[in-house]
């Protein structure tokens, strides 16, 4: 079991980060931290990580997965708009391969158009329910769904249940 943790090459939330790795580590789970810069990404309380793999040499077939995390990163950089990081989830999900996110990164998940008649749970965000609902996604406002290979978190406090529905989605628990 191989996962791949998307970073914002600054400001993602470092809590989540910590949270995958630690709750991966438990479970045996290998991860990869991954981003678009080559250079150390600083998350939003000041963690450092220095990625395992630049995202545009990811190859899917290595992965059984891909989690993305949230934080100002994400809308800073404007990833939802940034057409290979769509692409890569598009890969992702035509091998039908896992695919989370967490909170204001459901945007970018929505905009790679593959939520098509999936529930998806959303932040009590406007905008990005008009986004899910341009895609055609079924908003939700419960804390997590898992549709299909999608799973998405409204926000990073129930994300150790996520993962571990994730988990044993994959059976590995």
């Amino acid at each position: 079991m191989r996962i791949a943790i998307f970073i914002a090459p600054k400001d993602f939330k470092d809590e989540t980060v910590a949270l995958i790795k630690t709750f991966f580590d438990r479970w045996g789970v290998q991860y990869s931290i991954t981003s678009y810069s080559n250079k150390e990404c600083v998350g939003y309380h000041g963690a450092v990580y220095r990625p395992d793999v630049n995202t545009a040499k990811l190859i899917t077939a290595d992965y059984d997965g891909i989690i993305l995390v949230d934080g100002h990163g994400m809308e800073d950089y404007k990833l939802f708009e940034y057409r290979p990081l769509l692409d890569l989830l598009l890969q992702f999900n035509e091998k039908k391969k896992i695919i989370g996110a967490i909170s204001n990164s459901i945007r970018v998940v929505a905009r790679a158009n593959i939520i098509r008649d999936k529930k998806i749970s959303i932040p009590n965000e406007e905008e990005l329910k008009r986004t899910v609902l341009l895609f055609h996604g079924i908003p939700t406002e419960n804390p997590i769904e898992i549709s299909g290979n999608i799973i998405t978190v409204k926000d990073p406090s129930g994300l150790e249940s996520t993962l571990q529905e994730m988990l044993k989605h994959l059976d590995v628990m």
